[in-house]
């Protein structure tokens, strides 16, 4: 039987709730199953970003809560939930969001640094990564040097660091073009076959779309339809 993964209950965001309230995510239940590889889609302003940072933990619900592997995250005090992110989910931005004075290995390094991960151990871990995306060569460049594909690709090797059993990536490929993005998405799908990682992106890019194998839209912050397909 399948174990649950993700569980967000009857989650709710409203911004500006004593002024001019804007209600980004209305009463969604998104139950998402271990090794699932999910799309979360729709148009500007659905909400799809809103509810991928609060089943990350960055964005507090108004209302509802959100259990990460059994862990109910949105009782969590502020030091527990950041401890809970860093070894349990792994993100991946539309923005890379790379420190620019640091090479890629120290990028992906980084997060292993802060668990305390002995010196020897962690050069092993960001090679064995960085050889996994096909970055090998690239160890010792700062992001400045690399293209918008290969900084993406260190992205994804710094959310896999932690050995994380979820990751999720708002936009990761809209930023790059054809050839860059299909390279990620297939590194993404390959990950989630041979490791049973689970992905759920919030995307709007059919290239992404595509790839899932299921997908889940979202108009003006509800649950306009979930479905199962085969990817392409």
């Amino acid at each position: 039987m399948a174990k649950t993964i993700i569980d967000a209950h009857n989650v709710s965001k409203v911004y500006n709730p004593k002024t001019v309230p804007v209600h980004a995510v209305q009463n969604v239940h998104v139950h998402i199953e271990e090794g699932e590889f999910v799309a979360l889609v729709g148009p500007s302003g659905s909400g799809k970003s809103t509810l991928l940072n609060m089943i990350g933990g960055l964005d507090e619900p108004t209302t509802g809560n959100v259990i990460i592997d059994g862990v109910e995250i949105t009782s969590l005090p502020e030091n527990k939930l950041i401890d809970f992110r860093l070894h349990n989910i792994g993100f991946v931005f539309q923005s890379f969001n790379l420190i620019p004075v640091l090479t890629a290995k120290e990028n992906v390094g980084f997060v292993l640094q802060l668990q305390n991960m002995s010196k020897n151990e962690r050069e092993k871990r960001v090679m064995q990564l960085l050889n996994e995306v096909g970055l090998e060569d690239k160890v010792n460049s700062k992001p400045g040097e690399l293209s918008g594909g290969q900084q993406q690709r260190v992205a994804v090797a710094r959310a896999l660091a932690s050995k994380p059993k979820i990751i999720l990536a708002d936009e990761p490929t809209a930023n790059l073009d054809s050839k860059s993005a299909g390279n990620l998405l297939d590194i993404m799908a390959k990950l989630n076959k041979e490791e049973k990682i689970t992905f759920l992106f919030s995307t709007h890019d059919m290239r992404v779309i595509k790839k899932a194998r299921r997908v889940i839209t979202l108009v003006d912050g509800k649950i306009d339809s979930d479905v199962e397909q085969i990817p392409t």
